[in-house]
């Protein structure tokens, strides 16, 4: 039998990712059932409550929520020290020989870089970039949750000084052949990307590095950059760039579903350029992310590789499709895919939205709700398939397949998985697709080709 003990601390903070830490620290004291350490965002409650624990009415976000459940004979005493310990901060010997870091954006660029990085809370970040900007920067803004306005004075701003704004929410890029954010490690090449999406970006890179082609740049813009209130500013100057670059042979831009005039306005800026533009720009009847790489390949001359499917799944009873993803594009790309082929009424969810990562880390770094639904979703007699997403890459977790594998095993009902990662990720591509198939899941690379084939084992199709 186990026992719960919830506790508040009442004007602690900690952030998200390190209190990610903690719970897991804390889940491996002997005794120890579960464990959840997470400010009280109404989020968060919601979650704590899901899993049983009864949080104490009049709890605010800025309270710290201690949530341990204990197995018999586990101790109290232990599990609640090892909060303590991981809540408290560490410096080494010499700490205090070394100079104060930098605290502010406008300090930090006493030291005149060329890019700055954002990654504050959202309702920071505006500043921060701006600070920025004002010192001639271009700025990746990795922060979500900014409100669309302050995008638009960003983006307005940075126009006006020939610079780039790539975010809010610029999950990935590569500058430099350099690796920002959730980027996949590949190797340079003649492919340059401008990616109004990460999880589209990190598919394109995936595929490439899959057919032996690299990118030396992808350029990410932000989810709302070809919106019609950003009116796709960042995603020309982007263009502009990588058009200047002799380095770049051909240019892919990848967008979740844009506005129709602003699509418009890209693709007539694209075709004043010297260096051919594809542009993958997703929604109903335009050709999803793996045709768009097909396209690149052989525009430049490279043979279309089999996209690989490890492990097989035996078709389900004939529900609907249930996606659960980590990433919005990928999430999108399925669902457009899914719809097109099957008018039924299946459920998808993305829990990187803006709505589920308020005062939690994303859920490719924390992928606790996602895992719930997971658990519960391939439990129901009703999915006639579990279509999920396993990214890959620096900052993800550093082994999702270990945390899926026993969901996948129990499941009642068929599993597809695409697997978005390139061989030279930490968390080694290969094994965390030889544990998933190992669990039961059928494993594909292309995300699209994973949706049509949910779709067949939705309906019973062998």
């Amino acid at each position: 039998m186990s026992t719960d003990h919830v506790t508040i601390r009442t004007g602690a903070y900690a952030d998200s990712v390190a209190l990610l830490q903690v719970s897991r620290d804390v889940q491996r004291v002997p005794g120890v059932a579960t464990a959840q350490v997470a400010m009280a965002t109404p989020l968060n409650v919601e979650v704590l409550t899901g899993l049983g624990f009864a949080v104490p009415p009049g709890t605010t976000p800025n309270d710290l929520v201690v949530a341990i459940r204990l197995e018999d004979g586990g101790d109290l005493d232990q599990a609640i020290a090892a909060v303590d310990v991981g809540l408290t901060p560490t410096r080494s010997a010499g700490a205090a020989r070394e100079a104060e870091p930098r605290r502010t954006t406008g300090s930090a660029l006493a030291d005149s870089p060329g890019l700055v990085l954002v990654s504050v809370p959202g309702a920071s970040a505006f500043v921060e970039a701006m600070d920025a900007l004002d010192a001639g920067c271009d700025v990746m803004v990795f922060s979500d949750n900014v409100p669309v306005a302050q995008e638009v004075s960003l983006k307005r701003t940075a126009a006006e000084r020939g610079l780039l704004v790539m975010g809010p929410d610029c999950g990935t890029a590569v500058v430099g052949g350099v690796g920002l954010g959730f980027a996949n490690a590949t190797v340079p090449g003649p492919v340059g990307i401008v990616a109004a999406s990460g999880t589209g970006c990190q598919q394109v890179l995936a595929l490439l590095d899959h057919a032996g082609v690299g990118v030396t740049s992808a350029l990410g813009v932000g989810g709302r950059d070809l919106s019609a209130d950003v009116g796709g500013t960042s995603t020309i100057e982007a263009l502009r760039r990588l058009d200047a670059d002799d380095t770049v042979e051909l240019v892919l831009v990848v967008s979740k579903p844009p506005a129709p005039e602003v699509a418009a306005r890209i693709e007539e800026f694209a075709a004043t350029l010297a260096t051919p533009v594809e542009l993958a720009l997703l929604g109903p009847g335009q050709p999803d992310l793996t045709e768009a790489v097909e396209r690149i390949l052989a525009g430049l001359d490279v043979q279309v590789p089999d996209w690989p499917v490890v492990g097989h799944a035996e078709p389900g009873g004939g529900g609907p499709v249930r996606g659960l993803f980590v990433g919005g594009t990928t999430c999108q790309e399925a669902q457009l895919v899914v719809e097109s082929l099957d008018p039924r009424d299946h459920t998808f969810v993305d829990f990187g939205d803006d709505a589920y990562t308020q005062g939690r880390a994303h859920p490719m770094i924390d992928p606790t709700l996602r895992l719930e639904e997971v658990r519960r979703a391939a439990s129901d007699p009703g999915t006639g398939a579990l279509l999920l997403d396993v990214v890959l890459g620096h900052g993800a977790e550093p082994d999702p397949a270990a945390l899926l594998a026993p969901a996948i095993t129990d499941a009642a009902v068929p599993v597809v998985v695409t697997v978005v990662g390139t061989r030279l990720d930490p968390q080694d591509r290969d094994r965390q697709v030889r544990v998933l198939a190992e669990a039961g899941a059928e494993v594909h690379l292309s995300n699209a080709a994973a949706a049509r084939r949910a779709v067949e084992l939705a309906r019973g199709t062998r």
